[in-house]
C-alpha cells in the first residue's frame, strides 16, 4: 500500500521561478540562473516564517574545518536549549543503560507507556552528519515521539566519525536490536532516524538482514534516505535556504565526514537502494522531507523505489520547511510530523 502526502506543496515548489529565470547553457542539461527573488512559502506557518528568518542570522560551525570537539559542543548546546523548550510540553522519563554492549537512553512517557504499546518499542538512530548528536540531539528526536505516541523509545549512542567508520553504526544499532529481540517480537520493533540517522536506519536494516535476523515491524527514514546523494534538491535546497550553490555534489561515500570513506556506492549495505532484492524485504517505511531540504530528491526517489519493490511506503512532504525542520518543537509543522510518526508506528507495528 503506497501513499503520498504532499499536504501544502505550492505549485511548482519555486522550481518554476528558477526555470523562468534560467536558460540552457550546456548539452548536459545544466542551466545558469539569472537571479531573482523567491518569496517564502505561503503554505508554511507564521511560526515557520519567523524561524526561517531567525536561521539566516545564525553563525554556526564549519563541520569540515572546525575541530570535532568544537562541532560537538556547538550542537550539544543548541540541542540542550531545544530540550528545555520541549520540557513543558512533553513529559517523559529518561534513563541510561547498556543494551548489547551499546550505551542507550531509554525514554518513556511520564504517565506510562500506552497499553497498546507495551509489546512495542521504537529505536531512534539520531542525526548529526555521523559526527555529533549525542546525548541531547538524540533526545530531541526521541522525547516528542515517546510522549506523543505513548511509546518507549530507545535512542542509540552508535559509534561516529572521525573516530570510527562504517559499519560501526550499523553494528551498534543491530546489537541493540538483537538485545531488544529478547523482550519484544520483531514485528513490534520500529526503527527511525533523521538526517544521517535516516541514512543509518536504512543501513542498519540492511545489516540486520545481512545478519540473518528477522526484519523490524516498521521503519522511518526522515530527511535522509536509502538513496545516497544527488538530485535537484542538492542544488535547489541550497538556493531556497539562501546558501551558495554547490559546485559539485559528491557521492555519499565522499561526503567529507569520513564515516563512509573507502566504501562503495554500489554496496547495498551502504546504499540499500542499490539492491532491488533487498528492498523487497524492507518493512513498512515512513519517509518525511520538505521542499527546502537538500535530501528532498533522494527521499522521494527512495519512496518510488520502495513502492516499485512492493513495500508499504508512506511519504509526507512539508512545503517551505528546511532540513530536519521537526527538531524545532515550536513549529506547528513539527507537531504535525510527530503525530504522523506516532500514527505510522501505531498502525504498522504488530498489536
Amino acid at each position: 500500500m503506497a501513499r503520498r502526502h504532499f499536504g501544502k506543496i505550492g505549485a511548482a515548489l519555486a522550481f518554476g521561478l528558477v526555470a523562468a529565470s534560467a536558460s540552457a547553457s550546456a548539452q548536459d542539461g545544466s542551466v545558469r540562473s539569472e537571479g531573482g527573488t523567491i518569496p517564502f512559502s505561503s503554505h508554511a506557518s507564521p511560526e515557520a516564517r519567523a524561524a526561517f528568518v531567525a536561521r539566516q542570522s545564525e553563525h554556526g560551525v564549519d563541520q569540515a574545518r572546525d575541530p570535532i570537539d568544537t562541532v560537538r559542543a556547538y550542537y550539544e548546546a543548541r540541542d540542550r536549549a531545544t530540550l528545555a523548550k520541549m520540557a513543558a510540553r512533553y513529559r517523559v522519563d529518561v534513563r541510561r543503560e547498556t543494551m548489547g554492549g551499546v550505551e542507550v537512553q531509554v525514554v518513556t512517557p511520564r504517565g506510562g507507556v500506552a497499553a497498546a504499546n507495551r509489546r512495542r518499542v521504537l529505536v531512534n538512530v539520531h542525526g548529526g552528519s555521523f559526527l555529533f548528536g549525542w546525548p541531547s540531539g538524540a533526545l530531541v528526536e526521541s522525547v516528542p515521539i515517546a510522549a506523543t505516541g505513548g511509546f518507549t523509545v530507545v535512542t542509540v549512542n552508535y559509534r561516529m566519525a572521525p573516530e570510527h567508520k562504517f559499519p560501526a553504526g550499523s553494528e551498534d544499532v543491530t546489537a541493540v536490536y538483537r538485545a531488544l529481540l529478547k523482550t519484544y517480537p520483531a514485528r513490534g520493533i520500529g526503527i527511525y532516524g533523521c538526517s544521517a540517522g535516516g541514512v543509518l536506519t536504512g543501513e542498519a536494516v540492511a545489516w540486520i538482514d545481512h545478519a540473518g535476523l528477522p526484519m523490524p515491524g516498521a521503519i522511518g527514514t526522515f530527511c535522509g534516505s536509502i538513496e545516497g546523494t544527488g538530485g535537484d534538491s542538492q542544488y535547489t535546497g541550497s538556493m531556497l535556504n539562501g546558501y551558495p550553490l554547490p559546485t559539485v555534489v559528491k557521492p555519499m561515500t565522499q561526503s567529507g565526514n569520513g564515516y563512509l570513506e573507502g566504501q562503495s556506492d554500489a554496496d547495498p549495505l551502504v546504499i540499500p537502494a542499490r539492491s532491488s532484492d533487498l528492498l523487497r524485504r524492507f518493512p513498512p517505511t515512513l519517509l518525511i522531507t520538505s521542499t527546502r531540504d537538500f535530501a528532498l530528491s533522494n527521499t522521494i526517489t527512495a519512496h518510488r523505489d520502495l513502492v516499485k519493490a512492493g513495500v508499504d511506503a508512506d511519504l509526507h512532504v512539508w512545503d517551505g520547511l528546511w532540513h530536519a525542520f521537526f527538531t524545532d518543537p515550536d513549529l506547528p509543522e513539527s507537531r504535525d510530523a510527530y503525530d504522523v510518526i506516532a500514527h505510522f508506528f501505531a498502525t504498522r507495528l504488530a498489536p
